[in-house]
């Protein structure tokens, strides 16, 4: 016999869960437009601080990231390998790290430039509602950071 649950604890009335599966479910879109390109989701957010403001230090990739350095490390080496980015000391500095990107990591952005608008149409948004929700889940992320 099913026991009685409160409602409050039913898996589908947690916002924990409607955020967690909406970004699976992100994830998933996202997967064959950056198959294209030959890399990852968390290579394609990496990608898009470089092509926003190019040659930062790893530490200032992890805070515009909200990653920890340590797990931002194999993503960074892998497109490395790529051929999309290179990574520099600070001869000034031996401990700063600078990242740039390639001539190759440069031209991506031009091939990639099509998804933003590919995955408005996957989600059914406008631009407006997109900012909407956007701001949304921004005003969210801040009430939860310690």
């Amino acid at each position: 016999m099913a026991k009685s649950i409160n409602k409050d604890q039913k898996l589908d009335n947690q916002l924990c869960f409607s955020l967690y599966s909406a970004s699976l479910a992100m994830g998933k879109m996202y997967k064959p437009l950056l198959e294209k390109l030959g890399i990852t989701y968390p290579q394609y957010l990496l990608m898009l601080v470089l092509w926003e403001g190019d040659q930062i230090t790893a530490t200032e990739l992890s805070q515009r990231l909200g990653q920890d350095k340590g797990a931002l490390t194999p993503v960074i080496k892998r497109l490395e390998n790529l051929k999309l980015i290179s990574r520099h000391r600070d001869p000034g500095d031996e401990r700063r790290v600078f990242i740039e990107l390639t001539t190759s990591g440069k031209s991506m952005q031009k091939e990639a430039e099509s998804i933003p608008e590919k995955v408005l149409l996957a989600c059914g948004l406008t631009r407006q509602s997109a900012k909407v929700l956007r701001e949304q889940i921004e005003v969210l992320r801040q009430s939860l950071k310690p």
